[in-house]
């Protein structure tokens, strides 16, 4: 009997229409059941099992998206796929049961052909997943990269494409790395133009704080209403860094407020839960807007006021309600004049049944999350952050691990779920090396070590290359997954050669470079075009040749002056001899006077610096001669 594979996960508005109109319909159901075996898979809890038959669906020439239908032979093989079908036909397709009919047909009287086509589609896929041979990331790649990467920025609503759009962070966080290479203001203005899209936007929840998944039109005003943790943390890093650069009244409200709602409606167990559903009653958005009624009646006089600056209308901003949303570009005193409004709006639909908390404790989004406010509480000078992300990383080191002591993927309600991946390992070395930064302490870079000695051997290939999978794992697909391509989240190659570029900054261990280098060379090697889908293993390129390290002793204010700087292909060591009793990696020197500060690229040291503010203006972006 062959398998009905869905997958999906639990903010999915279209998972939920289809579990609803098919799944638990009596009819469907017992078609469902007598000819298939039927497996449901949450696709953030095994990302692999979801790369993996995605890549299937997309071999067959489908678009892809959730729910991820698949049948399977016995064996697992993928031979036919889609994604959302209707429980009758509509919108041109087919309908779910007949859809059933059909591919139990063809498993009945066509069955070598059914089985002939899975073993050639998984043969493909173990093609797609093989080593690709050795390559070499270079300026001119990266020089390529953007310029292609720039040409399809909308010139208008900002972002990248047309609708659905989404906020694409791992493009923009390229971006600000060019920025700061090569000096190229292009790249710092599109991702400017997209955050100050993103922030007055209806993608952004001007009320309780946090960014939706994305946005149904081009012009960021109608969000799918889901928040993800992985988005907002690699937002809340974009905001840090454009702040850092140039601040901005807007993102540093935007980035505490997120913090806020982090804080007060996904902290769960120390750390932070996956998402928040899009529906609520079975209705998609209806937490969130608002009839002009209803607002008037909440604020009374402040309601004109409040209308225009959000864009509220009689007849509704989008089918007869209102989705609030500023006029762009964003009034920062105007806003402020507001909060009152958005207090008194914030306390009426507090008392609203709320969308439903997905729980479940993801390694890999906590560790963007953690770094994230590591770094965003310095520059925003919100030392609560830092609090946080302390908290929710002690979390994952203790209690985020299976039997082995090997981190896992997934935690919820006192029971690890799947094994960890590369994506984990990956992010929570990132976090810890982020709080190291952020607080000095040893133990933090102890364990970033540790963490990614331990995934160069569970992950590592023997080209230098990382599988997503570990190589004793034993639930998991049949062909490696081998990918460094980023999505809407990033990729665990990219981040794991984030991490060894600024392991080899901090410790001076030619180890750690041999290994980035090794890594990239092993994904540099396809075609010089598919750099633009991995734009944060180019941000490690960057990070590696012409990174360093900001060397403080004495801490202070020329500590928060390295802490705030923009520049993110350097790395901050914060010494403290006394916490170091055998003496800091690399053997540095004491510095003659302290406080002082000094910064290293490659094999030079600039003279130590004491002065706060021309410390700052050293590391200061732009105006500088393009990189190559």
């Amino acid at each position: 009997m062959p398998l009905l594979l869905s997958i999906g996960y639990a903010a999915c508005h279209w998972c939920h229409v289809m579990a609803h109109e098919s799944f638990e319909n009596d009819e469907i159901a017992a078609q469902m059941n007598r000819d298939f075996v039927c497996v449901k898979v949450d696709r953030e809890e095994r990302p692999d099992v979801d790369h993996h038959f995605m890549s299937a669906l997309h071999a067959m020439g489908e678009q892809g998206g959730w729910p991820l239908t698949m049948f399977l032979t016995p064996q697992g093989e993928p031979f036919f796929g889609g994604a959302y079908w209707p429980p009758e036909p509509r919108y041109g397709r087919a309908s779910f049961p007949q859809v059933l009919a059909s591919v139990a047909h063809a498993w009945r009287e066509k069955r070598a052909d059914v089985l002939r086509n899975g073993a050639a589609l998984s043969a493909h896929l173990a093609e797609l997943a093989a080593p690709r041979g050795a390559g070499a990331l270079t300026g001119e790649r990266l020089r390529a990269a953007g310029e292609a990467l720039l040409r399809i920025v909308d010139p208008v609503h900002a972002g990248v494409g047309r609708a659905p759009k989404f906020p694409n962070a791992p493009i923009f966080r390229f971006f600000f790395s060019e920025w700061a290479r090569r000096g190229d203001a292009r790249f710092r203005d599109a991702l400017r133009d997209l955050l100050d899209a993103l922030c007055a936007g209806g993608i952004y929840d001007h009320l309780g704080g946090g960014f939706a998944r994305y946005s149904v039109d081009a012009e960021w005003h109608v969000p799918h209403f889901e928040k993800m943790l992985y988005d907002n943390a690699q937002i809340l890093e974009l905001l840090t860094l454009s702040h850092a650069d140039e601040p901005s009244a807007v993102y540093a409200a935007r980035a505490r407020d997120t913090f806020g709602w982090l804080m007060r409606e996904m902290r769960c167990e120390g750390a932070f839960a996956a998402s928040l559903d899009a529906d609520q009653d079975g209705e998609e958005g209806l937490f969130y807007v608002w009839s002009r009624d209803e607002i008037v009646a909440a604020l009374g006089a402040q309601a004109p006021a409040f209308c225009a600056a959000y864009d509220v209308r009689e007849g509704g901003n989008w089918e007869g309600r209102n989705v609030l949303r500023m006029a762009r570009p964003v009034d920062a005193a105007v806003e402020a004049s507001l909060q009152g409004a958005r207090a008194k709006l914030f306390a009426a639909r507090a008392v609203r049944a709320r969308p439903a908390l997905d729980d479940k404790i993801l390694t890999d989004w906590n560790g963007l999350a953690i770094g994230a406010l590591a770094r965003a509480a310095a520059v925003f000078e919100t030392p609560e952050m830092l609090v946080a992300a302390r908290v929710a990383f002690d979390f994952l080191d203790a209690t985020s691990r299976d039997a082995r002591g090997r981190l896992a993927h997934a935690w919820r309600a006192g029971r690890i779920g799947a094994a960890g991946l590369l994506d984990d390992s990956a992010s929570f070395a990132r976090a810890a090396l982020a709080l190291f930064e952020a607080t000095g302490e040893p133990r933090y870079l102890a364990l970033a070590e540790c963490e990614t000695r331990a995934a160069l051997e569970l992950f590592g290939a023997e080209d230098g290359g990382l599988y997503l999978t570990a190589a004793d794992a034993e639930d998991a697909p049949a062909v490696r997954p081998r990918l460094a391509h980023d999505g809407a989240s990033p990729s665990g190659v990219g981040l794991m050669a984030e991490v060894l570029a600024r392991l080899f900054h901090l410790t001076d261990a030619a180890q750690w470079r041999e290994a980035a280098e090794r890594l990239m060379s092993a994904f540099a090697g396809g075609d010089p075009r598919e750099t633009t889908q991995s734009p944060l293993l180019m941000v490690a390129w960057d990070v590696l040749t012409r990174g360093g390290c900001v060397l403080v002793e004495g801490g202070g204010a020329l500590l928060d002056a390295a802490r705030r700087a923009a520049d993110p292909a350097l790395v901050v060591f914060p010494l403290d001899r006394t916490l170091w009793p055998d003496g800091p990696p690399g053997g540095r020197p004491a510095l003659p006077q302290t406080p002082a500060a000094m910064v290293c690229r490659g094999q030079t040291c600039e003279l130590p610096q004491h002065d706060p503010a021309a410390l700052a203006s050293a590391l200061r972006l732009g105006g500088r001669k393009q990189a190559p």
